[in-house]
């Protein structure tokens, strides 16, 4: 798809949410290889991901690393292969690709479903600091 980085991976995140928005901050600290970018899943070009991948927004609304050319993932599948890419301590969670999907997607539904209630919901999409805004897309 053109207008997006061919070598970077992309974080497609709900940009109204707050543990989303907590979720990218704290992948940006640790991201010390810069291999990721971040689009909110409402703005126009995460919109264009989404139909150019095919994901179903009606099955996940919270999650979506699209590696350009490569592959996406969702739901469980997307955290566990961020923490695996930001490696050190954090590839442990891998081990959790061994759980079934159904269950493992399952926790992350759950988790997805309740965030809002959980961790509370923006007005807006945050606008990202000047030090990072080269991040987003």
């Amino acid at each position: 798809m053109e207008g997006l980085p061919q070598d970077k991976k992309i974080v497609l995140f709900d940009g109204f949410c707050n543990l989303c928005d907590r979720s990218v901050q704290f992948i940006i600290k640790h991201d010390k290889k810069d291999v990721f970018r971040f689009l909110p899943l409402q703005s126009e070009l995460g919109q264009q991901v989404i139909r150019h991948i095919g994901v179903d927004t009606s099955k996940t609304d919270s999650i979506i690393l699209y590696e350009p050319g490569i592959a996406y993932h969702y739901k469980a599948d997307a955290a566990i292969s961020i923490a695996k890419t930001i490696g050190g301590v954090y590839s442990l969670f891998g081990l959790f690709s061994w759980v079934p999907k159904p269950i493992s997607n399952a926790v992350y539904d759950y988790v997805a479903k309740n965030r809002y209630k959980w961790y509370g919901k923006k007005d807006q999409c945050m606008l990202p600091s000047p030090e990072i805004k080269a991040k987003f897309l």
